[in-house]
This record gives C-alpha cells, structure tokens and sequence, in this order.
C-alpha cells in the first residue's frame, strides 16, 4: 500500500473561497490542495489518498453531490465536508445521507471548521489503521494452503476438531496438524488470538 501524506482537498469553483481556505490551512500548517472543479480532482483521485474533503455542492459540470456519489463507486474513501450556501442546506442534507461527515454554510466561522476538519483528518486515520490492519491480516492468511484455508474456515465458523474431522472426511490429529501449522504460518499463539485475527481480515472496513 502507497504511504500518502494525509492532506485537505479543496473543491470549489470561488476562486476566492478556494484561496480565503488555503490561507486559513496554511495558517494552522494544514496541507492542502486546491481544485477548481469536481472533474479536475477526479483526475488524480486514487484510492489510497489521506485525509479529507472540503466539498461545494453547487458547481458547473459535475455537482459536489455527482463527485461524492463517483468517488463511492471508485472506492476512495475520504471524510468529507459539505460547503455550501443557504440556498442549498437541501442539496447538504442529501450529501449527508450518502455519506458526508458535516455539512458547514457559508460564510463560514473559522474555528469551527478547523475544528471539523481536525475530526474528519481523525476519522480518516483510525480508517487508515483499520485498513492497514486487514491487509497485514489477509496477507498472512493468504500463506495458507488449500486445505489449510478449509480448515480454518471451519474452525472460524466454531467447529470443533471432530467435526471438522468428519466433514473432511480425515483424522482428528490430522486437524491438529493442520490448526498448528495455521496457527505457526500467520503467527499466533492461542485459538483465541488465531480467531481475533481472522476478524480482523474479515471485517468491514468503515469509512
């Protein structure tokens, strides 16, 4: 997995919103970068970005709500913060439903967005850990082999070693074995470390 520097994207059509908010990060050592539509950010979109979005949801070409709704399908996950005027807190709520974090109206107190993108860059790292943690973890299962992959979906789904001996139509001890090599080849001491990891590789990973 790429290591990204976690950054605030910026997607605004206002030239002069996009620079009072540059202004604003960089006074707080924030890194960021700026995009003046939701075409132009979708061009460099990639799933292993960090950090968060600062959204406009009434742009020409693709609305900030068609960028959300894209970047879902493509897979990239970033928190993401609705900007918008008082005309459009509708369009603002509809971003919240698909998955938007927060939703601030313009003219907006300083403060509290920093406070919003400081919450949103938090999300996105404990995202980043989780995502992190399932990768070592579905790594370590995929050194498995065959029937060792059967085995432990057996024994994740709480057979016991006689069951699963009988479904495979082999001898207990050879269910043995093959627990004790699972168990060797992802690097667990216990049943209970072994099934904790197997959650973790399994789990949704939440945005």
């Amino acid at each position: 997995m790429k290591s990204h520097v976690p950054k605030v994207y910026v997607v605004d059509d206002d030239d002069a919103v996009r620079e009072a908010l540059a202004a604003l990060l960089e006074s707080v050592g924030l890194k960021h970068r700026s995009f003046a539509s939701s075409e132009e950010f979708l061009a460099v979109a990639d799933r292993d970005m960090r950090g968060c979005l600062l959204l406009d949801v009434r742009m020409p070409g693709m609305s900030g709500l068609e960028l959300q709704r894209t970047l879902q399908v493509q897979g990239v996950v970033l928190p993401v913060i609705v900007i918008t005027g008082h005309g459009d807190v509708p369009m603002a709520v509809r971003a919240m439903k698909s998955g938007a974090s927060d939703f601030i109206e313009k003219p907006f107190n300083e403060q509290y967005l920093l406070d919003r993108i400081q919450a949103s860059l938090n999300q996105d790292q404990a995202h980043w850990h989780s995502r992190q943690a399932q990768d070592d973890a579905l790594s370590r299962f995929g050194a498995l082999t065959p029937r060792e992959k059967m085995v432990m979906d057996l024994i994740a789904a709480g057979n016991h070693t006689k069951k699963i001996a009988a479904q495979l139509e082999i001898q207990d001890r050879t269910v043995d074995v093959h627990r004790f090599n699972i168990m060797r080849k992802v690097g667990v001491r216990t049943l209970a470390e072994l099934l904790h990891l197997w959650t973790v590789a399994h789990q949704p990973v939440q945005g």
